[in-house]
């Protein structure tokens, strides 16, 4: 059973900040100190030598992943990163972007030779998982955040709720499967509707089965679903008055491990209050065009997803890497992101 699930810390509770942080310092120091500090897997302090990596000190990077920690006895897998997102903020085009990273990717994990991207951390932790990105997409990361599957549920029952359009072969499963528990609200129906908590994280654990709405299948029908359901909960967020947004905070908090110190949340929180925008540009990773299906019989791993040039078959993960860069260094928002056909209109 998945059991974690990514949900944007900073864009959450950067909501939070502009009433607290100046009207009830205390409490809001109060709520930051909840978070689960992981102080022996400070990013900063990987060892990124002989791997080319880009930043930008106008913008900033968090990985935010969950986890695949199951309870089962005999679970072999336990470690594999479900979902991970790169969330930037970029204060050089006043953007907020989220990046989805399939789990299936056959990349290079340093040490390990190739595997899926999600074996990363089982090998050797949210560092190995860092050095993996960097290896294959060239980026540095500023942090990571790590989400408990109960603070996705609370965050979603305390704004009330989220609506989503549910298509018949989600309602289907989502009725009968374990999908969502417990049992009495296996009641989905097809449509538009509000789901609770746990409909929305089952609604956002669907992978095998259903087709979304504008027929995505599989896991990039899957990191759809998440997205729209993060999308969701932040505008019912805003849309709550300030005096609620603490109580939120206190739930997702408490679920929460990162090695981002308080000082610095605070910091990236201003930042983004400071932005002024609410609007998040959002990419998948492998784009479109760029990739291809790898089958059981040609790969130890299983089926995955083969990055390649967009001409050949063979591997190469240099397109997907360039699209990577190019929508989080050099993506204004003003247009919709084409990779090999954006062109950023300087202001």
């Amino acid at each position: 059973m998945w059991k974690k699930i990514v949900f944007s810390l900073l864009l959450v509770i950067s909501a939070t900040a502009g009433f607290f942080v100046a009207k009830a310092q205390t409490v809001f120091f109060d709520t930051l100190n909840q978070v689960n500090r992981d102080y022996d897997t400070v990013l900063e302090n990987v060892d990124l030598s002989g791997i080319k990596v880009n930043s930008d000190s106008d913008i900033v990077n968090i990985l935010v992943i969950g986890n695949d920690y199951r309870e089962e006895s005999n679970y072999s897998a336990a470690g594999l990163t479900d979902t991970m997102i790169i969330a930037t903020m970029d204060l050089k085009h006043n953007t907020l972007k989220t990046t989805s990273l399939m789990r299936d990717l056959y990349v290079e994990i340093p040490g390990y030779g190739y595997s899926k991207l999600n074996a990363a951390n089982s090998y050797g932790g949210i560092e190995l998982l860092y050095k993996t990105i960097a290896t294959n997409f060239n980026i540095e990361l500023d942090g990571y955040v790590e989400i408990g599957f109960d603070a996705f549920v609370d965050v979603v029952d305390a704004v009330g709720g989220v609506e989503v359009e549910v298509t018949e072969s989600e309602a289907e499963y989502l009725n009968t499967t374990n999908y969502i528990k417990p049992k009495k609200y296996r009641n989905v129906k097809v449509g538009k509707q509000t789901l609770n908590g746990a409909q929305a994280l089952g609604y956002c654990r669907i992978r095998k089965s259903g087709t979304t709405v504008n027929g995505l299948r599989d896991d990039y029908g899957r990191t759809w679903r998440q997205r729209t359901v993060i999308n969701a909960v932040f505008d019912k967020v805003k849309a709550l008055p300030k005096t609620e947004w603490i109580q939120i905070a206190n739930k997702l908090l408490k679920n929460v491990t990162t090695d981002l110190s308080n000082d610095k949340i605070i910091s990236y929180i201003m930042d983004v209050v400071s932005m002024g925008t609410t609007t998040i540009h959002q990419l998948q990773i492998p784009i479109s065009g760029y990739y291809r299906s790898g089958g059981k019989d040609e790969f130890s791993v299983g089926s995955c997803l083969v990055m390649t040039d967009g001409v050949n078959s063979t591997l190469d993960t240099s397109a997907n890497a360039e699209a990577l860069n190019s929508f989080i260094f050099d993506y204004n928002g003003k247009n919709n992101f084409t990779y090999g056909t954006f062109e950023n209109e300087e202001e």
